[in-house]
């Protein structure tokens, strides 16, 4: 039955390859990987000494790992193998884990890791390449001279983009996002066009394209950095993982089409940086300025500050890319019991766009936090690309299951594992070596947002071999003794229960127990409610099953995702829609401002769980699911988002049934006088 007429049936028919398509994959898929060029050559000449200790064989050689980083991280890992695995379209950590998962229960291992790792790069991204943007200001000398020497302006200028772009997120990016698109394009090409122009300058530069270099750098006597320099070179793919989360977003199809540009694009700008670098790495002037960029510096000066403003807007949608896709990490990780189930709103008419409220202020505060306390771009490249390499080797360990196991290709899966394995390995030993420069942020972001995955996955666990559901037909004959009873009082005239349970027949012991056991309650109606998101903007429908009872009644209601879930307002509806089929009958209720009614009044119940003191739990569960009913306290009420907090509300505490301590020790009766 329907709740509402309003339907907006609008699949999303991604995966054909457009015009329009292309744009809106450029504008959502590429915008970390895009803002690259703006640090990496940067960082790998800093980490070697700067300007005037390198020459023209080491960075050749330096450009030839990022090619070839590109290469088979991106293109090969991320574009060619990645995308073939997709769970119904959808792409991501979350997505591979529900493919895998009955691989072995270790599986989930890998994934919060993984998955904790990303959300802690949804914190980075936004400060380091705003930071570093807004840094390019120097490569103008006004403005050099207006920013001053300290970096607080630099910092205030961040500050306020970044303010600005946490505060726009409750509205979405509905309308802003078709601008990325374009935006995104000008900003590509802009870095090709500019990058060709400098590498026709020395087209020696292409010797680049041969690997050998790529090797021979590493050992060579001019590399003061050693393999630690992949630390620097790895930054040249961090967002390569989103070419495999927006899937679902953009489609296969898209992404492989447009990703050709894009590679292309990103590789002869870094080919005109290293032209510029080396025609200028004895140029003490240049070698001497403060936040030396190459991105900038290499372009004539009245063209910097084109460069600066599409940076800048560059910086803008990456860091709208990350955020936006920790809301969907954070939802996905929810569905898995990996994350509390959290107020979810959704600003657009796409489903895939969704608002998060307090994990947006989680990361705007940590964002803020990270700017001040490293203050500079390079310093924050040190904390950048550690979180990411330990969430390529995570998800390398899943899709070698993935190709062994559920496809049965262990030749082919072992080969993936040993290539990407070994080079994987390589960056996450070589960005070990900033971990005490800035790299142990990072770290300490993960392992908090990894503490609360398994906070919350084994406190689900310990809960879930509590729960017992019985056959509801049961005890209908119960709750018919129940309602009778007129020598208790009655509690209410529709007595609601809120219900996780996808299978109508049964019920949770512990409602059951709520109202027959514990201070019995009294009702003329038993309401139990189900929720069910859909995937259609605006629908309204609900299904019921009475169980050939006037008294019991069992509602599922189907929500689409722009429905506000407003219970008491839909119930009341049903209601109506029951009485009115004769199904429900009708209650006198002669008492009211609206006058009488033939609906009675309705009480809310909602269960939580609470640990017993004589629960037999090792310390360590213990303290996990303390710390999942803490972090539940802090996640907000469901009262809410429900529509509840003005209704006729009770919350009642049910004991998590845990095994007692020890024997059950009996007491000893003694007659008064005797002694012990």
């Amino acid at each position: 039955m329907k709740l509402d007429d309003e339907k907006n049936v609008n699949p999303f028919e991604n995966d054909k390859f457009t015009v329009g398509m292309f744009l809106v994959t450029i504008g959502i898929v590429y915008g970390d990987i895009g803002t690259s060029p703006m640090y990496v050559m940067k960082s790998i000449v800093e980490g070697n000494g700067g300007l005037t200790n390198v020459d023209s064989e080491f960075i050749v050689g330096s450009l030839s790992l990022v090619i070839w980083t590109i290469t088979l991280l991106t293109t090969v890992k991320h574009v060619l193998i990645a995308l073939r695995a997709d769970n119904h379209g959808e792409g991501g950590i979350f997505a591979l884990y529900s493919l895998v998962k009955d691989c072995g229960p270790w599986l989930i291992i890998p994934t919060m890791i993984g998955g904790c790792t990303m959300l802690a790069d949804g914190v980075l991204t936004p400060a380091v390449t705003v930071t570093t943007a807004v840094e390019g200001l120097r490569s103008i000398e006004p403005m050099n001279r207006f920013l001053g020497e300290g970096q607080t302006i630099v910092l205030l200028i961040t500050i306020a983009i970044v303010c600005a772009l946490f505060l726009i997120q409750k509205n979405g990016t509905s309308s802003i996002g078709k601008l990325f698109g374009p935006v995104m394009l000008i900003w590509f090409t802009f870095l090709g066009v500019t990058g060709i122009w400098l590498s026709l300058g020395d087209l020696s530069i292409l010797r680049a394209l041969n690997p050998i270099y790529a090797v021979k750098v590493l050992v060579s006597p001019g590399n003061k950095a050693g393999l630690m320099i992949l630390g620097s070179v790895f930054l040249c793919t961090t967002g390569a993982e989103a070419l495999y989360t927006d899937m679902g977003h953009v489609g296969r199809n898209n992404i492989l089409r447009s990703w050709q540009f894009v590679k292309i694009c990103l590789i002869l700008n870094y080919m005109g940086q290293c032209v510029w670098i080396i025609k200028n790495d004895t140029n003490d002037a240049v070698a001497h300025l403060e936040d030396m960029n190459p991105f900038y510096l290499m372009l004539p000066e009245g063209l910097r500050p084109v460069a600066i403003i599409l940076s800048a807007l560059a910086a803008i949608i990456a860091s709208q890319a990350l955020i936006s896709g920790s809301y969907t990490l954070v939802h996905e990780a929810a569905s898995l019991d990996l994350m509390p189930h959290l107020n979810v709103r959704y600003p657009s008419d796409t489903k895939g766009q969704i608002y998060v409220p307090i994990i947006n202020k989680i990361l705007w505060i940590l964002c803020i936090a990270v700017i001040l306390y490293f203050r500079t771009g390079s310093r924050m490249e040190n904390a950048y690309g550690l979180a990411i390499t330990i969430s390529m080797l995570m998800m390398t360990i899943m899709f070698t299951v993935y190709i062994g196991v559920k496809h049965h290709k262990k030749i082919a899966a072992l080969l993936f594992a040993v290539i990407f394995f070994f080079l994987e390995g390589m960056f996450f030993i070589s960005s070990l070596s900033k971990f005490m420069v800035g790299g142990y942020i990072a770290v300490v972001i993960s392992l908090a947002i990894l503490y609360i995955m398994i906070s919350w996955y084994r406190g689900t666990q310990i809960e879930r071999l509590q729960v017992n559901n019985l056959p509801m037909n049961d005890y209908l004959v119960d709750l018919k003794n129940l309602k009778e009873d007129e020598d208790l009082p009655l509690c209410c005239n529709n007595l609601v229960y809120l219900v996780k349970d996808d299978t109508v027949e049964d019920i949770d012991r512990d409602i059951l127990y709520s109202i027959l056991d514990k201070d019995p309650k009294r009702a003329d109606a038993y309401w139990f409610i189900s929720m069910n998101t859909t995937e259609v903007p605006y629908q309204r429908e609900y299904q019921v099953e009475t169980f050939g009872t006037d008294y019991v009644f069992r509602v599922e209601l189907n929500l689409g995702f722009k429905v506000k879930q407003s219970v008491n307002v839909y119930l009341r509806q049903v209601v109506h829609d029951l009485l009115a089929s004769g199904e429900f009958p009708p209650q006198q209720k002669n008492h009211s401002i609206y006058g009488t009614s033939q609906v009675g009044s309705f009480k809310f119940c909602m269960l939580r769980k609470r640990i017993p003191y004589e629960g037999d739990l090792s310390s360590i569960d213990n303290l996990l699911i303390h710390t999942k009913y803490y972090i539940r306290r802090l996640a907000g009420s469901p009262a809410r988002w429900f529509g509840l907090d003005t209704a006729n509300l009770v919350i009642e505490y049910v004991p998590l049934f845990l095994p007692k301590k020890g024997k059950d020790e009996r007491l000893t009766r003694i007659k008064p006088g005797e002694d012990d």
